[in-house]
């Protein structure tokens, strides 16, 4: 069906008057004549009934009415669709973020999105390892993630939101809990809680680094996935941990964080998608984020 005819329908059936439907629609009155006749030819029904004085609906004008008005309506709200798609203003998205982050940053971050991108519909799914997060995103179980970046990973657009310094999380009866800042070497002896090694954790290789940097041989005594469940092992007194500054955020009782230094190291946090992913509503939800830092 022609929606011009639709339109020419419901103006003449509003204004029953074929002269100021015309006007209405900023035509001549023959062509729209001449359109509602087609439409009445097309139907095998009469919509009005026309006399020299008047126009009028039928019944069949009146039902036909209604339900035009409606497939309008729908095609309006269809058009309005389409537009918000393009524009990136709607949509679904999840995102998975990096346990350092995960307390420090989400709260901020789902607040931010929600008032800047109302549309989207956002899930998020925190204490993920970045191995994970990358065959998350290759796999469309995620589609943006805050992360430690990998390796050099061609299929990803990676950019670097900030750098986070390191810091040691102690046992609060710990000898060096009692000092303002703590040296990789002073961990030489300590029982040490890691994020896992079998799964590739960035943090683990980062942490081996800088304690064989500083000439010590790390003595790893647990190895988690998550790092609320590193940080309880650290509050419960079974080790010390090396861990991104953000986790400070993770406050137990049992627990204290002291800077490192000597090396100061820090580590990246930034955002990545699949470079395949052009999504209007994706690209947004990137810029906001990168506008978060």
């Amino acid at each position: 069906m022609d929606l011009r005819q639709l339109r020419y329908f419901v103006a003449v059936a509003e204004e029953l008057h074929f002269g100021r439907a015309a006007e209405r629609l900023h035509m001549a009155q023959p062509p729209l004549s001449q359109a509602i006749r087609q439409l009445e030819a097309r139907l095998g029904v009469a919509l009005f009934q026309r006399t020299t004085r008047r126009v009028e609906l039928t019944d069949a004008g009146r039902a036909y009415l209604e339900r035009v008005r409606g497939i309008l309506a729908e095609v309006e709200e269809a058009a309005d669709h389409a537009r918000r798609v393009a524009a990136g203003a709607v949509g679904h998205l999840t995102l998975g973020c990096v346990g350092s982050a995960t307390y420090s940053l989400l709260p901020t971050l789902s607040r931010r999105l929600a008032a800047e991108l109302p549309g989207i519909d956002f899930s998020f799914r925190g204490e993920m390892l970045a191995p994970d997060q990358v065959e998350a995103l290759h796999s469309g179980a995620i589609d943006v993630a805050l992360l430690r970046p990998p390796a050099a990973d061609p299929s990803l657009t990676v950019h670097t939101l900030r750098r986070d310094r390191l810091v040691a999380a102690l046992p609060a009866e710990h000898p060096l809990a009692a000092r303002s800042r703590v040296h990789a070497a002073d961990l030489a002896g300590v029982d040490l809680i890691t994020y896992s090694a079998g799964r590739h954790s960035v943090m683990h290789d980062v942490v081996l680094g800088l304690m064989r940097d500083a000439g010590v041989e790390p003595r790893i005594r647990h190895e988690v996935g998550e790092t609320s469940t590193l940080i309880t092992l650290v509050a419960g007194g079974l080790g010390a941990a090396v861990v991104p500054e953000p986790v400070t955020a993770l406050a137990l009782d049992g627990v204290v964080y002291r800077p490192l230094v000597r090396p100061t190291v820090s580590i990246e946090l930034a955002v990545a998608h699949r470079a395949d992913r052009d999504e209007p509503h994706l690209a947004r939800t990137v810029q906001v984020i990168r506008r978060l830092f």
